[in-house]
């Protein structure tokens, strides 16, 4: 029997608990966690590598349940989890990018982490607790690893900073970070933010630190109690002697060419290439193409460390702090509602909106229930942007991560629904790689927008900072503003930041290194407030606003206000009414709860007309109003005219003409338009209408309140009658 191990802390003022020792005991390393009333499991296991794959097969697979939030599927055919939701691979990559760092470089073991959401509490989000639990199964197991590390999140509101905001607390927030840090360093950084100042962002990061070293002084407990010990491996490695061969063959044959090439993927399979025929022969074991990787990168990275540390010079002739050449275009295409291009180096993209009806809203099912999203950005990234042939499928990790980020610096510049109701859409074609490409589609989102005539609030730009440092003096330094493909590839860190003139929006953080101090992010946040000011200025120097107007060719969209006790009368007995004006307009129509009626169309006189009809629906008549009706029924008494859509009156017989009709078909027939005019609303609100004007009606209105007079009893004084006068009528009316 295992040990069971629990330790129970105090996190932001609610208990947090991590136990093992019961669940999941054939993993090499498992935690249980539990935050308020949601639940998590983590498990670590790994296993040698069956083939030399060439790189660290680590996966990370967070795996939503429904039952955690006692939920079942609305699907009518599917009511198993099937593939992982945006929001699950969105988790997934957070977790990754957190561990992956403090892993040994040269480790090729293959390590699978599982998280399983057990419990849901809808106040704690369980990806806070997940990259905690994940952080004490690691720990805790025997797979090599340089933790523990905490995660937190950050929120502000009213210049306060909350540890682990719940979700309503969340909603104020107008800064959030989830910070993933070792006791003194920042491991892996998110946020988002609504124009946050830089000063801001670095003490909310500060604040988690601080923070966060209780969660990882809980797990160091927990690993000296129930740790494992760690798994001894041989990493992979060139004798010295074929390891200098290959060193001196790369300086002599390829550091020349790599001065003026465009340090692309390209370049470095081409040399792998040449590497493997100079060197591995059939009888060679002890060399492989991971091997010669290694030792190529080791390469490049001496000399690209060397020319921006000691010369302060880029590969490309850039100094660290100089952005790429760019070039900006807008309204590129001819039938979509928004386009452009953006270009930034060899990195291009081109961005394209959709503006569509709010029925078009992406609904998004989860733990927590329903909800949905009105503003959406993808990210594609075929492979003929890094010149590569492969199979093209479902979009993958990095391409929804890349479309989150972009999607989460846009959003907080998105203009509320009641100013443009539109659901909108925007897709970043990424047509050349070089670098940055997140990024570029921040700043083409922005164009695209714009050109579509979407009244954002302030235009958006993206930057990437990257890191480079002295391998054997981490003190020596240096921050490089707009990071090409190989400063990517082998520098340190890739800081991206996003933003408006006022403040951050977005940031994602990437490191190689196990930390990264709070010094340096703060120097990266003013390079890259900079830089954001400068991109900005050729936005705008493109399109200095949003468009005044909508493309020809996006949908009219009108926006009725109506009582939501009229809610009813719109829709009609089983939608009769609100099927009736979509059959008679073809226009879209959406009815909230609030009474906010909308109103699409491609055809703007159609959506006028259905917002004349709802309107007219739900007005309320008044005495003397004039309206041109149409004779819906005929009755002995007088005939019945819809006025207002669904609404109709009474033409009594008396009210037709000036003169005596003897019959109702004599003056009017079903389905004859007639002008008629309100006489009355009665007590019980019933419409009384005429069709006589002019001098007549003002005859026909004293006579009507001739026949009146006598029922005003509370008013009116009776003098007595002359009992002469009832001399004849009986003792019933004897006074």
């Amino acid at each position: 029997m295992n040990k069971k191990i629990r330790k129970e802390f105090d996190l932001g003022g609610k208990k947090f608990t991590l136990e093992t020792g019961e669940i999941a005991l054939q993993a090499n390393g498992s935690v249980l966690a539990s935050y308020g009333e949601t639940v998590v499991l983590a498990t670590v296991v790994t296993q040698t590598p069956k083939t030399d794959i060439g790189f660290f097969p680590l996966s990370v697979d967070y795996e939503e349940k429904l039952y955690a939030g006692g939920k079942i599927s609305t699907s009518r055919f599917i009511k198993r989890e099937n593939r992982p939701t945006e929001a699950a691979v969105l988790t997934s990559r957070l977790i990754d990018r957190s561990i992956r760092p403090l892993f040994p470089k040269d480790f090729q073991n293959e390590v699978q982490v599982i998280i399983t959401v057990l419990s849901i509490d809808q106040q704690n989000d369980p990806d806070i607790v997940s990259l905690i639990a994940t952080s004490a199964a690691l720990a805790i197991s025997d797979v090599p690893w340089n933790g523990p590390l905490s995660g937190v999140r950050v929120g502000k509101h009213n210049g306060e900073y909350i540890l682990n905001p719940t979700e309503e607390e969340r909603k104020l927030c107008d800064l959030e970070i989830v910070l993933a840090s070792s006791k003194e360093n920042v491991v892996m950084l998110e946020a988002e933010a609504t124009e946050a100042d830089e000063k801001s962002v670095v003490e909310a990061i500060k604040f988690g630190l601080d923070q966060g070293k209780t969660v990882i002084s809980q797990i160091e407990n927990m690993a000296r109690e129930a740790g494992k010990k760690k798994h001894e491996y041989v990493p992979q490695k060139a004798s010295e002697e074929n390891e200098s061969k290959i060193k001196k063959y790369i300086r002599d044959n390829f550091m020349e060419d790599f001065k003026t090439a465009s340090q692309d993927e390209g370049w470095f399979e081409e040399k792998i290439e040449t590497l493997t025929a100079e060197f591995i022969k059939e009888d060679e074991e002890s060399l492989n193409s991971k091997i010669l990787s290694d030792i190529l990168d080791e390469e490049v990275a001496n000399i690209l460390r060397d020319k921006i540390l000691i010369n302060k010079k880029r590969t490309d002739g850039r100094s660290p702090d100089e952005i790429r050449d760019i070039t900006t275009k807008v309204e590129v295409l001819p039938r979509t509602h928004g386009s452009a291009i953006f270009q930034r180096g060899e990195t291009q993209a081109i961005s394209i909106a959709t503006l569509g009806s709010p029925a078009l809203e992406q609904l998004i099912e989860g733990m927590e229930g329903e909800e949905t999203k009105r503003y959406m950005h993808h990210y594609n990234f075929p492979p003929f942007s890094v010149g590569e042939v492969s199979r093209r499928g479902a979009p993958g990790r990095r391409e929804i991560g890349h479309g989150a980020l972009a999607e989460k610096a846009i959003r907080p510049v998105i203009p509320e629904n009641d100013k443009f109701p539109y659901t909108i859409r925007v897709v970043t074609e990424i047509t050349s790689s070089a670098g940055s490409t997140s990024m570029a589609a921040v700043c083409g989102s922005t164009l695209a927008l714009m050109d579509a005539g979407v009244p954002i609030k302030e235009p958006v730009a993206g930057i990437s900072i990257g890191l480079i440092t002295d391998k054997k003096d981490k003190s020596n330094y240096v921050t490089i503003t707009d990071i090409a493909y190989q400063e990517d590839a082998q520098g340190d860190m890739d800081f991206k930041v996003a933003g408006t003139k006022n403040g951050v929006t977005a940031i994602q953080m990437d490191i190689k290194l196990d930390g990264i101090p709070v010094k340096i992010l703060e120097e990266a946040l003013s390079k890259a407030k900079k830089a954001r000011l400068e991109i900005l200025d050729k936005i705008l120097a493109t399109i200095p606003t949003y468009r005044r107007s909508v493309s020809k060719y996006a949908p009219t969209i009108i926006l009725v206000k109506i009582d939501p006790s009229k809610i009813g009368d719109v829709i009609g007995s089983g939608g009769r009414i609100i099927n009736k004006i979509i059959s008679n307009t073809g226009a879209a129509i959406d009815i909230n709860d609030e009474g906010t009626v909308t109103i699409s169309s491609k055809d703007v006189n159609a959506c006028k007309k259905a917002a004349e009809i709802i309107e007219g629906i739900v007005k309320e008549a008044q005495v003397g109003e004039v309206y041109e009706g149409e004779v819906k029924r005929i009755l002995p008494f007088g005939a019945m005219v819809e006025i207002l859509p669904g609404k109709e009156g009474l033409v009594h017989i008396s009210k037709l003409a000036p003169f005596r009709v003897n019959k109702v078909e004599d003056v009017v027939k079903v389905g004859q338009k007639v002008k008629t005019r309100v006489a009355e609303i009665d007590e019980q609100g019933r419409v009384n209408l005429s069709m006589i004007f002019g001098n007549n009606a003002e005859g026909e209105d004293r006579k009507d309140k001739d026949k009146t007079r006598g029922r005003d009893f509370q008013n009116r004084k009776f003098s007595k009658p002359d009992p002469k006068n009832f001399k004849n009528r009986g003792p019933r009316h004897r006074y």
